[in-house]
C-alpha cells in the first residue's frame, strides 16, 4: 500500500459519511475510491486496509490548517 498519490485533495472533496471536507482517500482494490473526513477516516480505515491498494491521508493539513489560523490572532 502506498500513502503518497497525486493529485492532492481539495476543498471540493466531501466525505462519503458526512460530507465534511474530505482528508483521506482511499482506492479500493476493486477499482472504486472512498473519501473520509480525518474522523471517519480514524474510524472506517482500519477495516478497509486489507481492500485498499492506496491510501492518501492529509490529515496532517488539519494541524498546519491550526497552526495559521493562531497565527492570525
Amino acid at each position: 500500500m502506498t500513502t503518497a498519490l497525486a493529485p492532492e485533495l481539495t476543498a471540493a472533496d466531501r466525505c462519503d459519511r458526512c460530507g465534511a471536507q474530505a482528508y483521506i482517500r482511499a482506492r479500493l482494490v476493486t477499482g472504486g475510491e472512498l473519501l473520509f473526513c480525518a474522523h471517519h477516516g480514524r474510524e472506517h480505515l482500519p477495516a478497509l486496509m486489507d481492500k485498499a491498494v492506496d491510501v492518501l491521508d492529509e490529515t496532517e493539513r488539519l494541524q498546519e490548517t491550526r497552526i495559521s489560523s493562531m497565527d492570525q490572532h
